[in-house]
């Protein structure tokens, strides 16, 4: 599976217009680091499994919902909820 784009996290965040292209992008490129650094393997890479695709895209969805590092008068979630769980089977652990 080829690493996810744009268009790909935008049609997953329901957006529409390119006023937030830019951001999205920002966002994208932050969620695909992460997972890569968590799992030691490259989320645009080929091989890619599907699960750490949809973890990019729900780690994207996140960081553009929730651009703060905290909010009023909501209720705070640390991940998504089964983010973690896409990912386990690929964690690269280290000691």
């Amino acid at each position: 599976m080829p690493g996810i784009t744009l268009n790909q996290a935008k049609a997953h965040l329901n957006v529409t217009l390119d006023a937030d292209d830019a951001l999205i992008t920002g966002k994208l490129a932050a969620a695909k680091a992460w997972v890569g650094a968590y799992t030691a393997s490259d989320p645009d890479g080929d091989t890619a499994p599907a699960p750490i695709g949809e973890a990019v895209l729900q780690l994207t969805a996140h960081l553009y919902q929730n651009r703060e590092a905290s909010l009023v008068g909501v209720t705070a979630q640390e991940l998504p909820f089964g983010f973690l769980d896409l990912l386990a089977p690929y964690r690269a652990f280290a000691f």
